[in-house]
C-alpha cells in the first residue's frame, strides 16, 4: 500500500481528519458547556485549535490516523473531551445531547463538502469522476487551486460520513450509545450509563461496533456517492 500513496495524498488526509475530528471534539465540549458542565472549557477544548485535543490523545490523533493510512488507505483514530460524571448522571438526557454534537457536526462537514463539490462542478472546477474510489471521489479541471480543493473536499465526505455512521452504532464507547439517555426514565437511564462506563461492556462494544461496520458501511458508502452523483451509475467502490 505504502507505495502507491504519495506525500500529497498522505498529508491531505491527515489534513481532514485533523480537522473533523477536532470539531467533532470541540462540538462535544461546546454542548456540555451549553448545557451546564464546563469541565471541558476548562481544559481548553472549546477551540478548533488541534493542540489539546492532540495533547489529550497523541496515539489516537497523530500515530494511529498515519499508521492505518499507510497500511490501509483509510484513515482512523480517535480523541476525547472530559466531562463531569456526577453531572451526566444528574441530567442523562443533557448528556445524551453532548453525546450527539459531536456525529452531528460530521455530519453537517459531509453536507458542506457535498455542497461545495456540487458549486465546484458548476463553476466548472471538478467533475464527476468514472470511477470513484475512497482515494479519489472527485475530478477537477486545471491544476493548482482546483486540485488541491477537489482532494480536500473529496476527503472531507467520505471520512465525515464515516465517522458519522460509526459513532452513531448504539455500542459502547461511540456516542449512539448514549442516544436512549433521551428515552429512558431517570432510574434507568442512570442503570444505563453506569453499564455504559463498565470497561469491559465499552471493550465489548467497540469490537462488536468494528465487526458490524464493515459489513454495513461499505453499501451505505455507495448509497451516499449514488446520492453525491445521482446521475452517475457506480457498479462498486
Amino acid at each position: 500500500m505504502l507505495n502507491d500513496i504519495s506525500l500529497f495524498d498522505a498529508a491531505s488526509w491527515y489534513l481532514v481528519f485533523l480537522f473533523s475530528t477536532t470539531l467533532h471534539e470541540a462540538s462535544h465540549a461546546l454542548a456540555a458547556l451549553k448545557l451546564g458542565d464546563d469541565t471541558a472549557y476548562r481544559g481548553g477544548q472549546v477551540t478548533l485549535d488541534p493542540t489539546p485535543h492532540i495533547k489529550r490523545e497523541p496515539l489516537g490523533m497523530v500515530i494511529v490516523p498515519i499508521v492505518s493510512f499507510l497500511m490501509g488507505g483509510w484513515m482512523i483514530g480517535w480523541a476525547s473531551a472530559p466531562y463531569d460524571p456526577d453531572w451526566a448522571n444528574r441530567y442523562p438526557k443533557r448528556a445524551a445531547w453532548m453525546a450527539v454534537a459531536g456525529p452531528a457536526a460530521n455530519f453537517l462537514l459531509m453536507l458542506t463538502a457535498a455542497l461545495l463539490i456540487h458549486a465546484g462542478m458548476l463553476a466548472g472546477w471538478f467533475s464527476a469522476p468514472d470511477r470513484v474510489s475512497s482515494m479519489h471521489l472527485v475530478d477537477w479541471n486545471g491544476d493548482g487551486l482546483p486540485h488541491l480543493a477537489a482532494e480536500l473536499l473529496g476527503i472531507c465526505f467520505s471520512l465525515n460520513l464515516l465517522l458519522f455512521v460509526f459513532n452513531l452504532f448504539p455500542l459502547p464507547p461511540l456516542d449512539g450509545a448514549s442516544i436512549p439517555l433521551l428515552l429512558l426514565p431517570p432510574a434507568t437511564a442512570e442503570k444505563y450509563a453506569d453499564l455504559m462506563r463498565s470497561p469491559g461492556v465499552r471493550m465489548v462494544g467497540l469490537i462488536a461496533a468494528w465487526q458490524i461496520f464493515g459489513k454495513f458501511y461499505p453499501p451505505l458508502h455507495h448509497l451516499a456517492i449514488s446520492l453525491l452523483y445521482p446521475s452517475q451509475h457506480y457498479v462498486s467502490l
